[in-house]
């Protein structure tokens, strides 16, 4: 199969994999307890530790790990039922682990207000310096948006905070093996991220949290990760996060020249077959790779189908939201039209693939088309 559709998930790097089997043949004891298996395995933990801490510039003790990015998400968001002041203000093109969260918060008294955001995709930082009252005790907005790829003024918005102290949080699942997170310089109080979207496993994530900030736990029951979140520790998926984040870290470079020399030919090759063809987003300030792009006329989900047909995986949207045929949310809050909405298809690359695997893609594509055309005509 031809994957393109890296923003739903990655595949797992093979080093990856080789350490995870062998840590669950080999270390298999419980990192609680106090034998040598138990502090073998707590040891394998704090390395994962110490490596992802590394690869976004904190100590490993701002590091907790997580079931994935929705749950940090989540332990940030349902922490504000604990604060004095219950107000957030976050983005119309959040994850919906931001916004259905926000909503359910709601009936606990928790209040939201969410700004808009431009053609691009892209918050206007004035509005959230508007929309900043006395009771906003947080600003959530992620930092590279999962369907096209914008990549929000992060830092900017961080000094607002700030400025009128309050906690920051940004969602950077996407940003790490595609671009160099470095939370230091962001400025950021706290960031979510997981690991399937940097070719490590899924079902683990981790969360920074600055030192000196203090949140409580939403799963309960035990003293892991400092008492932030109950239950075993999945060692070998913890492992696997932390190597895959090394490996994300030390080749930044390399795979962001390869993304971006993948999305410009893909992005030249489809423009010399349809001159309609709407690019979705920022031409510059988006994730490498990632591109979202309309075809007049043709349902997305008729050309995914012909597509799947030919072995070819690419998507018309979030995969959180995949079954569904209704308006993407973040191209409506974009200002594109419901028809443009469902002829909008998302390409996102991988550091695996080629330019030969990019020109059978638009080939695929091209001929998909036609044979659309043809049969509506």
């Amino acid at each position: 199969m031809l994957y393109f559709d890296h923003s739903a998930t990655t595949p797992i790097d093979q080093g990856v994999q080789s350490l995870m089997s062998e840590l669950n043949l080999t270390i298999y004891g419980n990192p609680s307890s106090t034998y040598d298996l138990g502090r073998k395995a707590k040891h394998v933990i704090e390395i994962a530790r110490r490596q992802f801490a590394d690869s976004i510039n904190c100590e490993p003790n701002e590091v907790i790990f997580t079931g994935g990015g929705s749950e940090a998400n989540n332990m940030i968001l349902w922490n504000m039922i604990h604060k004095k002041r219950k107000h957030v203000i976050t983005s119309s093109i959040e994850h919906p682990a931001v916004l259905l969260v926000l909503k359910e918060l709601e009936k606990l008294g928790v209040k939201h207000t969410i700004v808009s955001v431009d053609k691009n995709g892209c918050v206007n930082l004035e509005d959230i310096k508007n929309n900043i009252i006395s009771d906003t005790g947080l600003i959530s907005i992620m930092m590279a948006n999962n369907e096209v790829g914008t990549i929000e003024p992060i830092k900017d918005i961080a000094n607002i905070a700030k400025e009128h102290d309050i906690l920051f949080h940004s969602d950077a699942i996407q940003m790490l093996g595609k671009l160099p997170v470095d939370v230091k310089k962001l400025n950021v109080d706290m960031m979510s991220f997981s690991a399937h979207k940097f070719y490590g496993p899924k079902g683990v994530g981790a969360l920074f949290i600055k030192n000196g900030i203090t949140i409580k736990p939403m799963i309960i029951g035990g003293s892991q990760e400092k008492n932030m979140r109950a239950g075993t520790e999945n060692v070998s998926g913890i492992a696997g996060l932390g190597l895959a984040a090394e490996i994300a870290n030390k080749s930044a470079n390399e795979d962001f020249s390869h993304l971006l020399k993948l999305e410009n030919h893909f992005r030249n090759r489809i423009i010399e077959k349809n001159d309609d063809i709407i690019f979705n987003g920022f031409n510059k300030n988006h994730l490498p790779g990632l591109i979202n792009l309309t075809i007049p006329n043709i349902s997305s989900d008729l050309l995914l189908i012909h597509l799947d047909k030919e072995g070819i995986a690419i998507s018309n949207g979030s995969a959180c939201s995949s079954g569904t045929i209704s308006p993407s949310p973040v191209l409506k809050a974009m200002g594109i039209s419901d028809k443009k909405n469902l002829e909008s298809i998302r390409v996102s690359a991988g550091k695996h693939n080629t330019i030969d695997e990019v020109n059978k893609l638009v080939e695929s594509i091209q001929s998909s088309i036609i044979t659309i055309r043809k049969n509506s005509s």
